[in-house]
Formats: C-alpha cells, sequence, structure tokens
C-alpha cells in the first residue's frame, strides 16, 4: 500500500494535533496498525536543535479526515506567517552570535517613504552602506536579516514606518550613524539563551505590515536539515507520548552535546498517531565533558 505522511510545511501540526479528551480515545489513536513507524525531521541552527517526529501511515484511510483541514485563504495565510517565523528563527540562529547586533531604525516626519517599496529601497541603501564600511575598514563580510513595518491607516490619520535588523557589523556607534533617515536608531548586542535569539527573532517578525516577512543577504548558512524514519517506532514513541520512558535520557543519549529543553507530545481527533516536538540547546565544552565523564 502506498505511505502516506502530513507534511509540516503544508499543514499547521500543532493546531492539527489537539489533545483528545478520554485516555480510551487516546490509546485507540496511538495505536492505530496502519501507522508502519515515525519519521523525524532534525534541525539543527547554531546552538539550537529541534525535532519534529510525526506518524507515516500505509493507507490513505487514517488520515481521511486530516485532508478537511485544507481551509480557507485565512488560515493558510496564518500558516504561511508560522513558517516564515519558524525559518527566520532558525535562520538568525544559524548565522548570528552575541558578537552580533540587533537594532531598529526609524524615519524622521519629512523623511517617512510613502510605500512599502520605498521604504524597502531606503534600507537596501543603508545596508549597503554598512557592507562599503565594513570593506573599507577590514571587517567580515556583512551578514544581515531585516524586517519592515509599514502602516498607513488613513481613517485613523495614521503612518508609521520602521526596520528591524539583525547583522555581524560589529561597531554600533558606527552602525547608528550611518542610518541617515533621522528619527531613533538604536542598537544593542545579541543575548542568547536556551533557545538562541528566537525571542528577539519572534520580536521583529511579529507585525511585517504589507511587506515581505523578512529580507536576508545571500552569504547566511541554511540551517541543517535531516530526515530519517528508523529513529522511533510506534512502540517507542507511545512509551515516550505515556512517560513510560525517561524522555530527557532518550534524547540526550541520542544527540550527544545536548540538553533537552522542551517536550511537546500532542494527539489528535483528525489523525491517528502523535506529534512529537523536542527543543535541545548545546551543551558548553566543559558541562559536555563532565557529562561523558558522568556516564562513564
Amino acid at each position: 500500500m502506498a505511505k502516506y505522511t502530513l507534511d509540516p510545511v503544508r499543514y499547521d501540526l500543532d493546531d492539527i494535533y489537539a489533545y483528545t479528551d478520554t485516555n480510551d480515545e487516546r490509546l485507540q489513536i496511538l495505536n492505530d496498525p496502519h501507522i508502519t513507524h515515525y519519521r523525524t525531521k532534525t534541525i539543527k541552527s547554531g546552538n539550537v536543535l529541534e525535532c519534529e517526529i510525526y506518524p507515516v501511515w500505509n493507507t490513505y484511510r487514517a488520515t481521511g479526515r486530516a485532508r478537511k483541514t485544507r481551509e480557507s485563504r485565512k488560515a493558510q495565510k496564518s500558516l504561511n506567517a508560522k513558517n516564515a517565523t519558524k525559518n527566520l528563527i532558525r535562520l538568525i540562529n544559524a548565522n548570528f552570535t552575541d558578537d552580533d547586533i540587533w537594532g531598529t531604525v526609524t524615519y524622521s516626519p519629512t523623511k517617512l517613504p510613502l510605500t512599502v517599496e520605498a521604504a524597502q529601497k531606503e534600507m537596501q541603501k543603508y545596508m549597503r552602506r554598512l557592507k562599503y564600511y565594513a570593506e573599507r575598514h577590514g571587517y567580515p563580510p556583512l551578514k544581515y536579516v531585516y524586517v519592515t513595518e509599514f502602516e498607513d491607516d488613513p481613517e485613523k490619520g495614521k503612518k508609521r514606518v520602521h526596520h528591524h535588523f539583525v547583522t555581524n557589523f560589529p561597531d554600533r556607534d558606527v552602525a547608528e550613524k550611518l542610518w541617515r533617515n533621522g528619527a531613533r536608531t538604536q542598537t544593542r548586542r545579541l543575548q542568547a539563551d536556551e533557545n538562541g535569539y528566537e525571542g528577539m527573532a519572534r520580536y521583529i517578525s511579529k507585525d511585517p505590515r504589507g511587506s515581505k516577512r523578512y529580507v536576508a543577504s545571500k552569504n547566511l548558512q541554511k540551517p541543517q536539515i535531516t530526515i530519517a524514519d528508523c529513529k522511533f517506532t510506534r512502540n517507542k514513541v507511545n512509551r515516550l507520548v505515556n512517560e513510560k520512558l525517561n524522555r530527557r535520557a532518550v534524547f540526550e543519549q541520542m544527540y550527544k552535546g545536548y540538553n533537552l529543553t522542551s517536550f511537546t507530545a500532542k494527539q489528535s481527533v483528525y489523525v491517528s498517531g502523535a506529534y512529537v516536538y523536542v527543543k535541545m540547546a548545546r551543551l558548553k565544552q566543559k558541562e559536555a565533558t563532565k557529562r561523558e565523564i558522568h556516564r562513564e
């Protein structure tokens, strides 16, 4: 029989996999014999590792109701926004460090761009000035990501335009001076936590009105993504979901050098099986060495 799985890019698995109401229903969903195995998607972005674990079925019948989740353009727009935010978080985590900076630049009233396109051009000019300065002063090749927020509401009489950016340009004072459109310019050093720069990335991408969700330089490294069909059996996933296995031990043994920071397991009334999402943080060298000694 043909094998079938839900694509996490085409479907919002967080919405499809909502918790069921009864224990009997959960057991039935987990033990569907049509589940042949679980697929594991591993994403490494800088010091953050994510796992998306989801079922593969040997028949379309097991997922028949899932196809009804294709809904309106509004739902698709929401899914696109969520995927764009995920991609931005991973891109920033994979390319920037605490040595780099992020900031916000705004416009004085007399220099407000009339359109999103005009605002994007101003930001491109700014990135070119940073790049030129970096080349002249022997800095590393410029890397950047920026988001444009453009709000023009005639009814409210409100027009707001500003940009958020992340870059490896090392000099904050120079970066602020090279913005030539007046108003407020503010930069600060990046500060990672166990989720890398996710909090900052979500903040700068929260509402990119009327424009692309983000623009990135071409020299950024992409997150490392691998897909495997042999890491988890149906039985092993069931035991993880029901907490009959030590989740931390399983994942920290599988991904040595990383510390488990979050584990989420969801089940659905639409599809059988479970969706497991795991996030891990890379251990510092001293911590990794201590852990290996302890295991020995």
